[in-house]
């Protein structure tokens, strides 16, 4: 394996390159990509290692990789646009257009409780295959007919996995179209950007490997030892609290509730992880690559990433007004899954432990991490858009700051 990376920077942002290849040269990753756009002007463009470990095939410029969590935005996205249409009113009753959410004391939810991770249904109440989760319209079903963890709007708390399929029922029921088939037809049809991929792209796909920093046997060799995690299961997009991770405001038993969560089996953050389980293999699974789970199953290159936050903050998707209404922080604050303070908008999370951001963009970035590293930001202020994807997951408990990195050195370069 080359480790060298390649692609475009622009020489104002050569500080973008320079995190990009020492994350290569001290081991932080196998393989990977990064883009950058000051506003509609591509000024990185970049990819290193490979996109799979076990045959050492190489990253190219178009390699798609799995974004986790970073999907949210897209689906979020998916659905304002149709509210923007007027196909449903964001604050009204869920059950003008689904009648049957209401069971089991939901009748009081609405669209934004399930944009902003209110509703409380961050888990299913059994365990779910990656075969039945491919049945987005069974999915959500199952899901109105759940009694909620919370009242809907009393708190929040991180959901996971089944954000995707009840954010996801608002698009198939104003639109009449599988989340991954809007996004195609109304904005993302010139990216290269799936959210259920053709097997051809599934084929060229990036590999996920479970972290461990890559050796000099991984860069001389290209396959070296594969881990035994390497095939990259169960999700998580808990906070990173590595040695140089941001800090969780002093609470010294964090990391204890943290592995007490992890390791209990019924715990609201376990289920809300680990069902539906993604199967043989995790997340490459092409049953997962093919379904499209509307809350995590996106791949993306870098570049098609970067170029939906590019169009997001220029306004060709929503409009301003939009977007602004959709990234004001609807809750801020305890997650009743994460353990930690989270803050979200419509469909988007704002800084936070969990969307760790340069003091530059505080006020104004917006996006979404996903587990194993990724991340997409846009920040219309700054008219920046971002996009970060790794095929090396960080560890969930003690990962590394790659994409904050990446994200600081790009605000750097805007002065």
């Amino acid at each position: 394996m080359s480790s060298t990376v390649q692609g475009h920077c622009d020489p104002a942002f050569a500080g973008v390159r320079e995190v990009f290849e020492r994350n290569f040269a001290e081991g932080r990753e196998l393989g990977a990509a990064v883009a950058v756009y000051a506003g509609d002007r591509k000024v990185v463009d970049l990819f290193g290692g490979v996109a799979d470990r076990r045959t050492g095939r190489e990253w190219l410029p178009d390699t798609p990789c799995f974004g986790f969590s970073c999907t949210k935005a897209v689906t979020a996205t998916a659905a304002l646009l149709l509210a923007e249409r007027g196909a449903y009113d964001v604050d009204g009753p869920v059950t003008d257009w689904w009648p049957e959410f209401g069971a089991g004391g939901k009748e009081g939810a609405t669209a934004a409780h399930l944009l902003s991770h209110q509703v409380g249904l961050p888990a299913f109440a059994r365990p779910v295959s990656a075969e039945e989760a491919a049945d987005a319209p069974a999915r959500a079903a199952e899901l109105a007919a759940q009694e909620p963890e919370w009242t809907p709007g009393e708190a929040h708390g991180y959901h996971a996995l089944t954000y995707g399929w009840l954010a996801g029922e608002i698009v198939r029921r104003h639109s009449g179209r599988t989340v991954g088939a809007f996004v195609r037809d109304e904005f993302a049809g010139g990216l290269d950007l799936w959210i259920g991929a053709p097997d051809d792209v599934i084929e060229r796909a990036a590999k996920l490997s479970a972290g461990r920093r890559v050796t000099s046997k991984d860069a001389k060799n290209g396959n070296g030892n594969a881990p035994s995690g390497d095939a990259a299961g169960p999700a998580t997009d808990a906070p990173s609290q590595g040695a140089d991770a941001p800090r969780t405001g002093g609470d010294g038993n964090l990391l204890e509730r943290l592995a007490g969560a992890y390791s209990d089996p019924q715990s609201l953050l376990n289920r809300a992880l680990n069902s539906p389980h993604p199967g043989k293999g995790g997340y490459n699974n092409p049953v997962v690559l093919r379904a499209g789970w509307p809350a995590a199953g996106m791949l993306a290159s870098a570049s098609g990433f970067a170029g939906f936050y590019r169009d997001l903050v220029a306004g060709r998707i929503v409009r301003p007004e939009t977007l602004r209404e959709a990234i004001r922080p609807r809750v801020a604050g305890p997650d009743r899954t994460m353990l930690v303070d989270t803050s979200f908008g419509l469909g988007f999370m704002r800084p936070a432990i969990t969307f760790f951001t340069p003091q530059a963009g505080k006020e104004s970035a917006f996006g979404h991490t996903g587990a194993g590293g990724s991340i997409g930001l846009g920040d219309a202020d700054a008219g920046l858009a971002v996009a970060y994807l790794p095929n090396l997951m960080g560890d969930q408990l003690s990962g590394d700051l790659r994409a904050y990195r990446l994200v600081e050195a790009a605000y750097a370069a805007l002065g």
